[in-house]
């Protein structure tokens, strides 16, 4: 299966950085950098603009709304919690791109503030779409006797008994109120007497927040099917008699907090996993960091609650239609399949399928690439299964970053321990949000038996790597897995990432020295085929760069041709724009955070970044050196890792990179992942010369391609290596 050669490039033909507003960047100028949190704000917002696309179904629209409201909460938590933590230690250290933690802030407040608008003009719009779709969120005003009645049983039966109302005067101090927490301060009158009361109204996060209701009369085997929903705010307005009995209501308003979720863990910590759970204690009582009030919330009632909130005017945020925008996920309905992405099955791998399910046998054929989500994780967990079942496996050694509550890789892990296995695995409490459920993972596993380590205290150990012994005729043989994604099946429906198994001893070796460095600090004199951070993955990605660039300084071909995460590491920044003025051509597709300035005369004018948000989250980790050919061949250096070009992957935590040295392993890599990513038109967006993005456009005829569907449409093509797709020079075209 090739690519539609009628179908054009994402990447559009470079305009001046002039044209922009933007002129020279000496190479030593702070200017040469974009601030890495307005580059993630921009990310953001084109999770938001996803919500504005036609071509997406409408209740995967909803969904990236919902998205850009979650991600935005957790960039309040701890991105904008750890500037104002500088600027309240008075610490004035400039960033890279020359900003002061003020300035910094200043400019975040402005553009989050932007885009929580823009949200809110998505929901309105969203909201009619959905009406005129057959899906209504229905409000207090105006409702029928019927649904007036459903809303007070629904009340009284589900929501009120779980409801504690709470007085606020000098007898009932203040209550805390927790992370996310979300309710409503009254003002109240008694009827008889005239008093006044203030009283709080919190909402239990157990609650859910949208509540399906009966179907509308005449509704019956209409098809599709008519949605409506109530909110919980609606159903306790109609309510609040029930609540306050005997008062009357003067004013209100609805009100959401964030508190600062950074976690704090003292270095010299005895025992790891004690202290993590104080950590998370604290955590839960971190300082305000932002207060959400609506619209008709009078001033008085606003200022009390930024008083006990210990919050400022800059940490207040009014919103005139929707709090809790990450709330409106509870509205996608399974009942409506004709507003959601069509369905899939993720496909087993053909060479597994030949070998009857036996994933040992698939990998002694040949090293094997498997693409997710397109083809199943059901791959991964029956490695790890089947070593647990197999009498001649001797051990496994597991890492977990995050994984899934009722993990099948932990079930195997298990049955492995309990079998007699000798089992070791790496937990890594450091995984943010994850710490919780990463300490109940561990605890299982060691009341199973298995070896369980926690890592460096300062590194997080972010690399995903499954290694099994195996007893056979000619010795111990090793089968390795290298993920650029985590052990999790079901976020491995969602995100785009590569799962690479081989036998080959080499890498079995190098594998068991950096299990053997994480777990007892034997630092390796040198590893065969694998680079690792902190230690040699970035010097390994400079010298790699620096090649390319010596090679153009030479006069031949520099390519380089990269997909990642976010991209903010000065020193990898520094040497992309030194190739760049070498004349090396690099194509990088960074979904996320980018502060290299692409387009810059002198600096960095042979460099296009393009961003791809489309279904499914982009996740894998592939760089690619030409090696002195224009185009992919057979000398091109493939590699893919767990690593994004930050400063935080490169120097401060446990990650690999993974040589891809079999033919059409590299082929698959760097032939269809990486073309498709580069071709891809309808969900990409290209980064300018100031920092702003643009939407791809498709200058041919027929629809956008589409990465996504592309792999979704194409069972034929795992394993087919250079064959899969045979127009490799639509590499080269996407630059020209």
């Amino acid at each position: 299966m090739s690519f539609d050669a009628s179908v054009s490039t994402a990447l559009v033909p470079a305009a001046p950085a002039e044209s922009f507003g933007v002129g020279p960047v000496a190479p030593d100028d702070p200017a040469r950098f974009f601030n890495r949190e307005l580059s993630w704000l921009e990310f953001n917002q084109r999770v938001l603009e996803s919500a504005q696309n036609p071509e997406h179904p409408l209740m995967e629209r909803l969904r990236f709304l919902a998205i850009s409201g979650s991600n935005l909460d957790e960039f309040y938590t701890v991105r904008v919690a750890a500037l104002r933590g500088l600027l309240r230690r008075g610490v004035s250290t400039r960033s890279v791109d020359g900003l002061a933690p003020a300035e910094q802030l200043a400019q975040v407040d402005r553009r989050c503030r932007e885009l929580m608008e823009a949200q809110q003009r998505g929901w309105t719009s969203l909201r009619d779409e959905l009406e005129a779709a057959g899906v209504s969120v229905v409000g207090a005003e105006g409702i029928s006797a019927e649904d007036r009645a459903w809303a007070r049983e629904r009340f009284m039966s589900e929501i009120f008994p779980v409801l504690t109302p709470l007085a606020v005067d000098p007898a009932h101090p203040f209550p805390f109120v927790a992370n996310k927490g979300f309710g409503f301060m009254l003002d109240l009158k008694r009827k008889i007497g005239g008093a006044s009361m203030r009283a709080l109204l919190l909402i239990p996060s157990q609650l859910r927040r949208f509540l399906r209701m009966p179907d509308a009369p005449g509704a019956e085997g209409v098809s599709p099917r008519p949605l409506r929903f109530m909110s919980i705010d609606s159903i306790i307005d109609l309510n609040l008699d029930r609540v306050f009995p005997g008062y009357e209501v003067q004013s209100e308003g609805a009100f959401r907090i964030l508190r600062d979720s950074d976690m704090e863990v003292e270095e010299e910590a005895e025992d790891l996993v004690r202290e993590f759970e104080t950590a998370l204690k604290r955590r839960r009582r971190g300082g305000v960091i932002r207060l959400t009030v609506t619209a008709e919330t009078p001033d008085y009632l606003r200022e009390m609650l930024a008083k006990e909130m210990i919050v400022g005017t800059e940490e207040m945020i009014v919103v005139d239609r929707m709090i809790g925008v990450a709330d409106l996920s509870q509205l996608i309905s399974d009942d409506r399949p004709d507003l959601l992405w069509r369905p899939y099955t993720p496909r087993a791998p053909e060479r597994v399928r030949d070998h009857h399910g036996d994933i040992f046998a698939a990998i002694r054929q040949k090293d094997m690439l498997v693409h997710h989500p397109y083809e199943t994780f059901d791959v991964v967990v029956n490695f790890v299964r089947q070593a647990a079942e197999d009498p001649d496996v001797v051990s496994i050694k597991q890492t977990l970053y995050r994984t899934s509550h009722q993990s099948p890789i932990v079930d195997a892990l298990c049955a492995a321990s309990e079998a007699g296995k000798s089992v070791t695995a790496l937990v890594e409490l450091k995984a943010r949000f994850d710490e919780a459920a990463n300490i109940r993972q561990a605890r299982r596993l060691e009341r199973a038996g298995v070896q369980v380590v926690y890592g460096f205290m300062d590194w997080k150990t972010h690399a995903k790597i499954s290694m099994v012994v195996r007893r056979e005729p000619q010795g111990m043989a090793y089968y390795t897995h290298f993920g650029t994604g985590n052990y999790h099946p079901i976020t491995a429906r969602i995100y785009t990432d590569l799962s690479f198994f081989t036998c080959d001893p080499a890498f079995g070796r190098d594998a068991a020295q950096i299990f053997n460095y994480i777990t007892g600090y034997a630092q390796p004199e040198a590893l065969e085929e694998l680079a690792f951070a902190p230690l040699t993955l970035k010097s390994t990605m400079l010298d790699g760069i620096r090649a390319e660039a010596a090679l153009a300084r030479e006069g031949r071909p520099g390519r380089i041709w990269a997909k990642l995460n976010a991209v903010t590491e000065p020193e990898i920044i520094d040497a992309l724009y030194e190739a760049s003025q070498a004349g090396v051509k690099i194509d990088l597709v960074v979904r996320g955070i980018c502060a290299l300035r692409p387009g810059i005369p002198g600096l960095s004018e042979n460099i296009r970044v393009k961003s791809v948000v489309g279904r499914f989250l982009e996740h894998s980790r592939i760089i690619c050196f030409g090696n002195g050919y224009k185009l992919p061949s057979k000398s091109s250096k493939v590699y893919i890792s767990s690593a994004d070009w930050m400063e935080r992957n490169l120097n401060r935590r446990i990650e690999t990179l993974v040589p891809i040295l079999n033919q059409t392993v590299r082929d698959q890599i760097l032939l269809q992942v990486m073309a498709a990513n580069l071709k891809d038109v309808a969900n990409s967006w290209i980064l300018r010369p100031d920092g702003s993005y643009v939407k791809a456009e498709s200058s041919g005829e027929g629809a956008p391609f589409n990465c996504h569907e592309f792999f979704l449409n194409n069972p034929s093509l795992s394993g087919r290596g250079r064959a899969g797709i045979k127009d490799a020079p639509r590499l080269e075209a996407a630059r020209d």
